[in-house]
C-alpha cells in the first residue's frame, strides 16, 4: 500500500522545512510513503528547498496557475508515481503531520473513498465570529447538496482512495474544496471525516483577498456545481417561480372579469402573465437541454475513468520486476 502526501506550494520556501520535517516517516498499514510538491509558480526557491529536504517528486508551472489547477495536477501526478491513498495538506503547516495516520485510516480500512479532516472551527482562536459562522453556514449548504455529513467543508486536509482520485475532476479554477465533496457525493463515493488538530498560524491565507471575495467565489462554486449535477431540478425550480405569478395574475384577472363582467383596465396583467409562461417555458426547454448536456457529461466522465485506468494498468505492466 503506497501513500503520497501532495502539497501545493506557492512561495513556501520559508516554511516548507518545517511541514516537511512535520510529516510522518512510517503508518501501519502503509507500506511506502512519498512526498509531492506542486509548485504553482513558485519565484523564491520553493522547489530549491523540496529538494534539499529530500523531496524526490515536484509538479512546476512556470506561472501562477490557482489552487484548483495544481490540486488536480498533483492528484495526476500522484496516481501515475502508483499511489493507492493521496493525502493533500498544505504548505503552511496548518495542519499536523501526526493526523495523516488518523486520516487514511478509514480508507485502509474499506469504510472511505474521501476522508475530511476536520478543524472543528468553533474552536479554532484565530477565526473570528463571523468567520465561524460562515464556516458553519456553508458547510451546512454543502452537506444538503452533497448529501455527505463533513462538518468542516473548506479543510484542504484530506485523503483520497485511488478510486476517488479517479472519479474525480476539477473544473473550478478557484479551490478544489467544495467542488470535490460535491462531486463525491453525486457521485456516490463514500464520504467521511475525522477529527484534526491544526498548529498555530504562520501567515495570513493567500486563496482569498477578503472574506467577501471567499463567499463570493465559494458560492459561485456550489452553485456551478448543483446546477452542473442537478440541472433539470435546479431549472424547474427557476421555472416554477414565474409560472405561479403568472397563475396568480390570470386568476385575478379571471376574478375581475367575472365579477365585473368586463375585462377593460386589467389588460396589463394578461400581457405580463403571457410574458411569465413564456419565461417559464424557456426556463423550463433550458432544463431539459441542461440535462440532456449532463448525461452526455456522464459519459465522457466514464470514458475518462476508463482511459485513466487503463493508462494506470499499462504502466504498473511495465514496471521492473
Amino acid at each position: 500500500m503506497k501513500l503520497v502526501i501532495q502539497i501545493p506550494c506557492l512561495n513556501e520556501a520559508e516554511v516548507l522545512p518545517q511541514t516537511l520535517k512535520d510529516l510522518p516517516r512510517e503508518i501501519d498499514g502503509i507500506d511506502e510513503i512519498e512526498v509531492l510538491i506542486i509548485d504553482d509558480g513558485s519565484t523564491d526557491g520553493t522547489v530549491t528547498v523540496a529538494r534539499e529536504h529530500g523531496v524526490k517528486h515536484v509538479v512546476s508551472f512556470t506561472s501562477n496557475l490557482g489552487l484548483a489547477r495544481a490540486f488536480a495536477a498533483g492528484l495526476d501526478k500522484a496516481l501515475k508515481l502508483g499511489a493507492d491513498i493521496i493525502v493533500n495538506t498544505d504548505a503552511d503547516n496548518q495542519y499536523r503531520g501526526d493526523c495523516i495516520a488518523d486520516l487514511v485510516r478509514p480508507i485502509l480500512d474499506g469504510r472511505a473513498d474521501l476522508v475530511v479532516g476536520d478543524r472543528q472551527t468553533h474552536t479554532v482562536e484565530h477565526f473570528s465570529w463571523l468567520k465561524k459562522r460562515l464556516q458553519k453556514l456553508g458547510s451546512w449548504v454543502v452537506r444538503k447538496l452533497s448529501g455527505t455529513d463533513v462538518p468542516d467543508a473548506t479543510s484542504g486536509f484530506r485523503a483520497y482512495s485511488r478510486e476517488a482520485a479517479l472519479r474525480l475532476n476539477i473544473v473550478s479554477e478557484f479551490s478544489y474544496t467544495v467542488e470535490t465533496i460535491i462531486q463525491a457525493g453525486m457521485r456516490g463515493l463514500v464520504t467521511t471525516h475525522v477529527p484534526i488538530q491544526t498548529n498555530p498560524v504562520t501567515r495570513e491565507s493567500r486563496l482569498f483577498r477578503s472574506t467577501w471575495h471567499f463567499i463570493k467565489q465559494q458560492s459561485a462554486t456550489i452553485l456551478r456545481m448543483y446546477v452542473m449535477y442537478s440541472p433539470l431540478k435546479t431549472f424547474a425550480v427557476l421555472s416554477a417561480v414565474p409560472f405561479l405569478i403568472a397563475m396568480v395574475l390570470g386568476i385575478r384577472f379571471l376574478v375581475f372579469y367575472f365579477s365585473s363582467g368586463r375585462a377593460s383596465g386589467h389588460v396589463q396583467s394578461l400581457i405580463v402573465m403571457a410574458v411569465l409562461f413564456t419565461l417559464s417555458f424557456l426556463l423550463m426547454v433550458l432544463g431539459i437541454l441542461a440535462d440532456l448536456i449532463y448525461g452526455s457529461r456522464r459519459l465522457v466522465e466514464d470514458a475518462l475513468y476508463r482511459t485513466r485506468l487503463m493508462e494506470l494498468r499499462e504502466r504498473e505492466t511495465r514496471k521492473p520486476g
